[in-house]
């Protein structure tokens, strides 16, 4: 292993660790299947998967969702350290990322995979056990020790200041975008974010405009339609770095990617040629009214109406959750156009007009009202109640010109949105490492720097692992975007994973700060409040979990 056998030469030890990685990784697809077969023995009912057996066998579910999330994370895992190898690039620090995460996931499949902080998922929950094979036993035994932990974070602070811990494994295109919008992050968004959060103020919007010259809001758009027509890959390479500044600034290209994104699937000729270049170049900024006060991830069941009246349709009801409402011109707006149904089958998309506002006037638009919801973090864009009375749309609005399509043209968004969602995940937790591992270096305590106690450096070199895990999830999940490969299934494990190590990189380096992490100014304490959303936006992680077990089981 990469922290052992001192006098063996490192190419034999680094061919060890890459034959036992191999090896494993069958072992744990051949578990992945079985488990797969038990679940849906238990939840099939004359042949079909029977969504009430299903739904009162939820902790069977999900452990079987977070099984096949690991499972799929150390096969991502383990090809980032072979395209990092052919590259001549995998050192003493990517070998440690490979072994530790190998040991410690593998240990967690066994022993219980961690779902929150007091729900684990096992094995017997499904009436599994499993036996390691030799190869998956050894990684067990001496891949996550203190030593290796120690080792990663030394050279952890070696490497500090570069844009990660351990290489991408991106081609140089990739990276050069990376570069760029690190550098932007450090120089326009760090500074000032801890003071938009504490003043709970709107991001400036010289900022906004600023991102609108990088191409953010355009990234993904085609050329035709004055957007850069650049890949899902690099639009989480953008997502994360600027989130990793700040998630309100990582999370303003998400309006325009979702807006955008509704149009390109599901909008005409004429609504394209109309929204798209606006969008692109960031002179339309947009948001997505989607969810209603009762009804949360149900969107099937949403009230909101629109009556058609004339050419156009008049809107009646309420929203809430609404990101960024205030200062945009544009809502994508999910209602129920068919009066009679009761699922989602009624409910049809329309791009809303509206005129942004002002602080003294945040909604003018006439039918149109809206107050702001107090939150702890995530405050940069704003969080808003809308109700809605007599609010015009045209006619030429609905999207797509079709009734009853608005639930699928939404589902037909949540790849990327989800995609997009993980990388937030990923550059929030980068943050967290990165503030905490800089306070354990300068925080002296009985005579020496935190980080040379095993406590803290352990929590450390973990916070590297997962990130790096998540990150290369989350990348895979973009490649199978942009190779049109159906991939809401490894979106949806990206998003499930990248917010639980969020999390608790956040949650870690905040211990690390010990009692000043409690203090607002310092600025792990906004990180921790931002990483908390991220288990429930885009999909509670328990919804999260639900879904991905419906979709393995077929």
């Amino acid at each position: 292993m990469a922290h052992d056998g001192a006098d063996m030469p490192k190419i034999a030890v680094l061919t060890e660790l890459m034959s036992l990685t191999e090896a494993a990784l069958p072992e744990v697809a051949a578990l992945t299947a079985e488990a797969t077969e038990a679940l849906r023995a238990r939840v099939s009912v004359d042949g079909k998967i029977s969504g009430a057996a299903l739904e009162a066998d939820q902790f069977a579910a999900h452990t079987l969702s977070w099984l096949t999330t690991y499972k799929e994370a150390l096969v991502q895992l383990r090809g980032w350290a072979v395209r990092v190898a052919e590259n001549g690039a995998l050192g003493p620090m990517e070998q440690l990322i490979l072994q530790i995460g190998f040991g410690e996931y593998l240990n967690q499949i066994a022993g219980g995979i961690p779902m929150s902080q007091g729900e684990v998922a096992r094995l017997s929950d499904l009436g599994l056990s499993w036996t390691p094979g030799p190869a998956a036993a050894q990684l067990m035994a001496s891949g996550n020790t203190p030593q290796a932990r120690s080792e990663l974070v030394r050279l952890m602070q070696d490497n500090h200041g570069r844009a990660l811990f351990g290489a991408s494994g991106l081609d140089e295109d990739l990276e050069m975008i990376r570069d760029q919008f690190h550098r932007y992050a450090e120089e326009r968004v760090i500074p000032n974010a801890h003071e938009w959060h504490l003043k709970d103020e709107l991001i400036p919007m010289e900022i906004i405009e600023e991102l609108a010259e990088l191409g953010v809001f355009g990234l993904t758009i085609p050329e035709e339609y004055g957007g850069l027509g650049l890949s899902k890959a690099s639009m989480a390479v953008v997502t994360e770095e600027l989130s990793r500044g700040y998630i309100g600034v990582g999370s303003l290209g998400t309006r325009s990617e979702i807006a955008a994104e509704l149009i390109l699937c599901g909008g005409t000729e004429a609504q394209k040629a109309k929204w798209l270049p606006g969008l692109a170049s960031g002179e339309i900024l947009s948001t997505a009214v989607f969810t209603e006060p009762n009804t949360g991830s149900d969107l099937g069941s949403l009230r909101t109406r629109a009556v058609k009246e004339g050419d156009d349709w008049v809107v009646t009801g309420n929203k809430t959750w609404i990101t960024h409402a205030q200062r945009t011109h544009v809502m994508t707006l999910l209602a129920r156009t068919d009066p009679g149904s009761t699922d989602y089958r009624g409910l049809s998309m329309f791009l809303a007009e509206k005129t942004p506002g002002t602080d003294d006037n945040p909604f003018p638009t006439p039918g149109m009202t809206g107050g702001e919801i107090e939150v702890l973090g995530y405050r940069g864009m704003k969080e808003y109640e809308l109700g809605f009375d007599g609010f015009r749309v045209k006619g030429e609005n609905l999207l797509g010109g079709e009734e009853g399509k608005g639930f699928k043209q939404l589902m037909e968004t949540f790849e990327s949105a989800r995609i997009q969602t993980a990388a937030r995940a990923v550059g929030v937790a980068q943050a967290a490492c990165e503030i905490g591992m800089q306070y354990a270096i300068d925080r002296k305590q009985f005579g020496k720097s935190l980080i040379e106690f095993p406590r803290v450096s352990g929590k450390l070199a973990m916070m590297a692992v997962e990130i790096m895990i998540a990150r290369q999830l989350t990348y895979f999940s973009a490649w199978e975007k942009d190779h049109g490969h159906r991939c809401d299934l490894e979106a949806g494990m990206a998003k499930l994973l990248g917010a639980r190590v969020a999390w608790a990189c956040a949650d870690n380096a905040l211990q690390i700060h010990g009692g000043n992490g409690f203090a607002l100014e310092y600025k792990i304490s906004r990180i921790l409040c931002d990483a908390r959303i991220l288990n429930i936006f885009e999909g509670a992680a328990e919804i999260q979990a639900q879904v991905i077990a419906r979709r393995l089981l077929g």
